[in-house]
């Protein structure tokens, strides 16, 4: 039986969202498997719909195919570095450094070969119709200039993307301009990293829950894992002629705080009730980068040291029991027939 609002008596919708952030994924991965260590199955099991962009998107797939944390959070530990190529000792690593960024200037810093032969490894030929949660995963159709979104059955309009690899989707999703290649899906469409649009997923996930699954928005309990929050600010002047990477954080930042206001405005959150739970630690500019490895370490540890501290005010939220089992519209054995 789920658990229900005391004030509404409506059934409570538990929604994880995890942002993009490239390997600094090791975060939000290592704080959802410390959580998962004290209620014994895969975390996943605790909520009615999972969304996820990038490095997030890879994580929420996994998830939402029943994938412990541990897993995933294993992947991003011992092979990330073999996916960035920095795996080898310290003086080779430099000088693969080195030869990447000058690849860099001309082409995608990053082989995706390398990214799909580890995530091919971890999904096993999976679609999304295998997913044991609803699932939002975006990416951006560079051809159409659109929005495109992996969505699992959870409609009766939904007809497509449950037939789809989940390879495809998570490839598709962390497609990052300039680090991979445009990724090519098995039908042709060639797809980007969702976080051109959408690197922050809560509003994506609020509105499908609102609209498309009918859901009260007095029923959304929302989970929102970030990456990093680097803390910064941008002078008035010299510089605002060449800002470089700074012109990207100031639109990741951006997009990430709107889709926080549309949540707030969407759900009630603080003037009505608690609804959104948002993790993001505060860290110095340009101490993380999306593709360098070499500080796992300390990501895996602060995503612990954050569960441990915040635990006792997500488990009564979020992991008290598992979620009603989803029971697609269309199922894979149809397909199969």
């Amino acid at each position: 039986m789920p658990t229900l609002d005391e004030k509404t008596s409506e059934p409570i919708r538990r929604i994880l969202c995890i942002d993009g952030g490239g390997i600094m994924g090791t975060q939000p991965a290592s704080f959802l498997a410390t959580l998962e260590e004290d209620i014994g199955r895969p975390i996943g099991e605790y909520f009615d719909l999972i969304a996820g962009t990038s490095t997030g998107g890879i994580l929420a797939i996994g998830l939402a195919l029943g994938l412990p944390a541990k897993r995933l959070l294993d992947l991003y530990v011992h092979r990330g570095p073999h996916i960035f190529g920095q795996a080898g000792g310290s003086i080779w690593t430099r000088i693969g450094d080195l030869l990447r960024e000058v690849r860099h200037v001309a082409a995608p810093k990053h082989d995706a070969e390398l990214l799909r032969a580890e995530l091919d490894g971890v999904l096993e030929g999976k679609r999304i119709g295998d997913a044991k949660t609803r699932l939002l995963v975006p990416a951006w159709d560079a051809d159409l200039r659109s929005v495109y979104i992996y969505k699992t059955a959870h409609h009766r309009r939904l007809k497509t993307d449950y037939k789809k690899s989940a390879l495809d989707a998570a490839m598709a999703t962390a497609a990052a301009p300039t680090y991979f290649k445009r990724h090519r899906t098995a039908d042709d469409v060639g797809l980007l990293d969702g976080g051109t649009w959408c690197n922050n997923p809560i509003a994506m996930a609020v509105v499908e829950a609102i609209t498309l699954l009918g859901w009260p928005s007095t029923s959304l309990r929302v989970l929102s894992l970030g990456c990093v929050n680097e803390v910064y600010m941008i002078g008035e002047a010299p510089g605002w002629g060449v800002l470089g990477s700074d012109v990207i954080r100031l639109f990741m930042d951006g997009q990430s705080r709107s889709a926080m206001g549309m949540a707030k405005l969407l759900t009630g959150h603080e003037y009505e009730r608690e609804a959104l739970f948002r993790f993001c630690p505060d860290v110095p500019k340009k101490f993380f980068k999306l593709d360098d490895t070499r500080k796992i370490t300390q990501l895996k540890g602060m995503g612990a040291a954050a569960a441990r501290r915040d635990r006792a005010r997500i488990e009564p939220v979020f992991l008290t029991e598992p979620a009603e089992p989803f029971v697609p519209c269309y199922q894979l054995s149809e397909v199969m027939k």
